[in-house]
């Protein structure tokens, strides 16, 4: 894990976090995916948090050591907030693509923990940050299904929404050859019918991993700013 903090930071702070899981279809993808966001939002005053995690083993193609990674990395920020100087209460997820499915799994669906964590921790975060995530895993089009067939349950943030579920933002190319924009524009529809904040923010004619090259990176980041300004996680 690589964390950022802002200028002036210091451990008797209570600032907001964001915790970054990067993409790679859970057998690969660099770490410093999201360092530009991660300092972006520190000049902003929030601490990022840019999570190395395991992938997919040899002999298991669910991807269950990823999400038993994702959600021991929320456990453990939100377990040491009093060193790492955030407040345990504003801690966001974000990822993209399979990072998102991760930052959506830890919020949204229950089981899968490392067998060394501690239960009594939630690992739930208070906002998630999505750029053309992997939502549903069920067989009715959903990505990955030939990996957790008849479990899809188990791990498909989007057959797992409920009144607990955070804010959330989503961004999505229009042209995206892995996420089709129903399944997005559907997840949205439950969220609300849930209770829940959910944006969804749509990029004409972009493809998958969009949001990786100017100019859309500086446009879906100032669209997070923006969410979590929202929040009243940033103040002027």
């Amino acid at each position: 894990m690589i964390l950022m903090k802002p200028d002036g930071w210091k451990a008797s702070d209570k600032r907001p976090a964001i915790v970054w899981f990067h993409g790679g279809g859970w057998v690969g993808g660099p770490v410093n995916q999201f360092e530009d966001h991660a300092h972006h939002f520190a000049k902003l005053g929030i601490v990022s948090a840019l999570v190395k995690y395991r992938f997919i083993g040899k002999g298991d193609k669910r991807p269950t050591l990823p999400c038993r990674d994702a959600k021991s990395a929320m456990r453990w920020m939100r377990e040491n907030a009093t060193e790492l100087g955030i407040d345990p209460n504003r801690i966001a997820a974000g990822g993209g693509s399979a990072g998102g499915h991760l930052a959506a799994f830890t919020a949204l669906v229950d089981g899968t923990n490392d067998p060394a964590d501690n239960l009594q921790t939630s690992p739930k975060p208070q906002a998630l940050l999505l750029f053309n995530p992997v939502l549903d895993n069920g067989p009715d089009g959903g990505w990955s299904y030939d990996r957790v067939g008849g479990e899809f349950k188990k791990f498909s943030p989007a057959h797992n929404v409920g009144a607990e579920a955070p804010p959330t933002v989503m961004f999505l190319g229009t042209k995206d050859d892995l996420i089709p924009v129903s399944t997005l524009q559907s997840f949205k529809k439950n969220m609300k019918q849930a209770g829940a904040r959910c944006e969804l923010h749509l990029y004409e004619g972009l493809k998958h991993g969009f949001f990786n090259k100017e100019p859309a990176k500086a446009d879906t980041i100032g669209k997070t700013e923006a969410f979590l300004r929202e929040l009243n996680w940033i103040k002027s």
